[in-house]
């Protein structure tokens, strides 16, 4: 997944931390709950304006983040 067709960055938002689809949601948030233990669909549950693919771009996100690509 290519996660640079769902976040967004905006300075007003959230002191400009990568967001999801322009939500005041944060690729961090999403990243939390996973490792707390939520479930996608407690995610979902709780985060009604998110989608199963936004929580997907999060992860492809925070992988490509520690994990810099070779060139």
């Amino acid at each position: 997944m290519d996660w640079r067709s769902w976040m967004t960055i905006e300075p007003d938002k959230r002191g400009g931390k990568p967001g999801i689809r322009g939500l005041r949601i944060t690729a961090g948030d999403v990243l939390e709950c996973l490792a707390s233990g939520m479930s996608e669909d407690e995610i979902l549950g709780d985060l009604p304006d998110l989608e199963r693919e936004d929580i997907r771009a999060a992860l492809a996100f925070a992988a490509q983040q520690a994990i810099p690509l070779k060139h």
